[in-house]
């Protein structure tokens, strides 16, 4: 039995883990590389042989650096099952859908506008292939166990983080093998935290925050002050934001700050479609985090849903204060890049960064510093006030993934740092090693180990 890391190694994006037992092929994960071009670049590489022949594939749960592959995967000839939670399966519609979609919009821009190194340019993939792959899909609930190919049973877990994410077990041969996903905040004040698991042989655990603590510091209140200084300027606060868990945590920190009188009511602005259809499975998926139907209900009614292009265009004329929430959270693509383009050159304003930046991305840039970056061909001057707020995080920080350990009763027999830049893949690694005398290395991209035991 082996495992090949063909994604998720060296970067938080990617991630792609391949279970092989004899003839049987099982995928956990297939998403999208993010960031540095160079890994970019990978997505555009002809399909892996070894993802020619699966038998299944499992999902930890729906962002695009975890499922954004798929559609690749179905167009390439891929018709087995893609087992994931009700939820994570109700999401992907979404995502996968936004992203094809938005693939074709930027592909067909920069044809119309001439600003692509090719010739023409072509999205990754089409909404007709994200359609092919959505089909495939297979609904497990939390905590049944199900054989998904020979030899081979699946176990899902809550893990926190957003809506239908899960830790993955893999039961195979006797062994069992662990893989985290993302995992969610102990104290998020909407998702539930991260459910112990007391043994494995195998352990996957993600690092993207394993070098690093949360800060400790109030985000209302942090939230607070950057809003009322942009409003005192006459300014807009736009806030680049993952559309599924980041998005619908800020329009519950705004409508909290509103209710208490923290900041005025100015108008909040939720411009992202693919955000607006996943804040109404917070409603449907109850059970799966902490807030009270009323709570939903109100914190969308103090959000003006931006829905059509027209609309989402007006905004770029607002000049009145405002908070804009828009993906993507990067800034890697979706309508948020037209509000930078129109909203960045103006210092009455701010951007406000609400989680982990990736290497090589727009928004790692901007926090760095950047003066410009490239917009649609366009060099754009950013003279806006940036924040960064990392007390917003849906991942849990390198104490709370070290406190998720801990409640494992026996050490596996050997652990895996994937997930995460190499300072932070290091780090986490050094203190699983150092605090709980565990086996544990950090793979290499492409690299397959074996998973028998030593006799």
């Amino acid at each position: 039995m082996q495992l090949t890391f063909l994604g998720g190694t060296g970067t938080v994006t990617g991630s792609k883990f391949l279970l092989t037992r004899d003839s049987t092929r099982v995928l956990v994960d297939c998403g999208l590389f993010q960031g540095y071009k160079q890994l970019r670049l990978r997505n555009w590489e002809p399909l892996p042989p070894a993802l020619r022949q699966l038998d299944a594939v499992v999902l930890t749960h729906a962002h695009l650096d975890h499922s954004g592959y798929l559609p690749v995967l179905a167009r390439e000839g891929y018709s087995g099952p893609i087992y994931a939670t009700p939820a994570t399966c109700a999401l992907a519609q979404i995502l996968l859908l936004d992203s094809a979609r938005l693939q074709e919009e930027q592909a067909e821009h920069a044809n119309r506008h001439g600003y692509s190194k090719h010739s023409p340019a072509r999205p990754l993939y089409t909404e007709e292939d994200a359609k092919r792959a959505l089909t495939l899909l297979r609904p497990v609930e939390l905590h049944q166990a199900t054989p998904i190919a020979p030899g081979i049973e699946l176990l899902l877990r809550t893990a926190g983080h957003i809506l239908g994410a899960a830790t993955v077990q893999l039961g195979v041969d006797g062994q069992t093998l662990l893989f985290s996903g993302d995992l969610g905040r102990p104290q998020d004040p909407i998702m539930r935290a991260p459910e112990p698991v007391s043994a494995a042989d195998v352990l996957l655990v993600e690092s993207t925050y394993g070098d690093r603590r949360h800060p400790t510091e109030s985000t209302e209140q942090y939230l607070a002050q950057v809003i009322t200084q942009t409003l005192l300027r006459h300014g807009i606060t736009l806030v680049p934001s993952f559309a599924v868990g980041r998005a619908q945590l800020l329009m519950y920190y705004l409508y909290k700050l509103k209710r208490d009188g923290l900041i005025p009511d100015v108008p909040v602005y939720l411009n992202s479609p693919m955000a607006t259809d996943a804040t109404s499975l917070y409603l449907q998926f109850r059970n799966e985090h902490r807030l009270t139907p009323d709570e939903c209900v109100a914190m969308c009614k103090g959000t003006r849903i931006v829905r059509t292009v027209d609309e989402s265009r007006h905004l770029d004329q607002l000049r009145e204060p405002a908070v804009i929430i828009a993906a993507s959270g990067m800034a890697t693509g979706g309508r948020v890049l037209h509000h930078l383009k129109a909203l960045a050159p103006n210092p009455r304003n701010s951007i406000l960064f609400s989680g982990f930046q990736a290497g090589g991305t727009r928004g790692a840039d901007i926090v760095a510093g950047a003066r410009s970056v490239r917009l649609q061909g366009e060099d754009v001057p950013i003279r806006a006030q940036v924040h960064a707020m990392d007390t917003l995080s849906a991942h849990a920080d390198a104490d709370e993934i070290m406190a998720w350990l801990r409640g494992f009763t026996r050490p596996p027999r050997q652990t895996y740092v994937i997930h995460g830049e190499p300072h932070a893949a290091d780090t986490l690694r050094r203190r699983i090693s150092l605090e709980l005398g565990w086996q544990v290395r950090v793979p290499e991209h492409q690299e397959t180990v074996s998973l028998d035991p030593v006799r």
